[in-house]
């Protein structure tokens, strides 16, 4: 990982599969999920369902939502917000792509860690 003044770059998109997820540890934060659409776009979200707090990264990924892995809530990937009747909310991490790199915003990736 890298530090590019505000952004963090966590390496090549095409590490990273189409409809897949990685993770990435914050020491004395929350996990971060990295996925990728079918469509080539990335997106970052706290690693936790709002529900129980099953990890987003093991979902199945479609479109641009998550599915949970615990109880099939669905999760927005753009806004974070549980989609259909559930509520609540995971914090996302803003991204963005230069030369085929993934980079993340550093403040959003490190809010909370003491």
């Amino acid at each position: 990982m890298t530090l590019h003044g505000e952004w963090l770059d966590i390496g090549p998109v095409d590490q990273l599969p189409a409809l897949g997820a990685r993770t990435l540890p914050v020491r004395g934060g929350r996990e971060i999920a990295i996925f990728h659409t079918a469509n080539g776009e990335v997106y970052a979200l706290a690693n936790q369902c709002p529900h129980k707090a099953g990890p987003l990264s093991q979902g199945i990924v479609h479109d641009t939502t998550v599915t949970c892995p615990l109880h099939n809530w669905r999760i927005s990937l753009v806004i974070g917000e549980a989609l259909g009747e559930d509520t609540g909310c995971v914090p996302v991490i803003p991204v963005k792509i230069d030369g085929g790199r993934i980079l993340i915003c550093r403040d959003a990736a490190l809010a909370g860690v003491a």
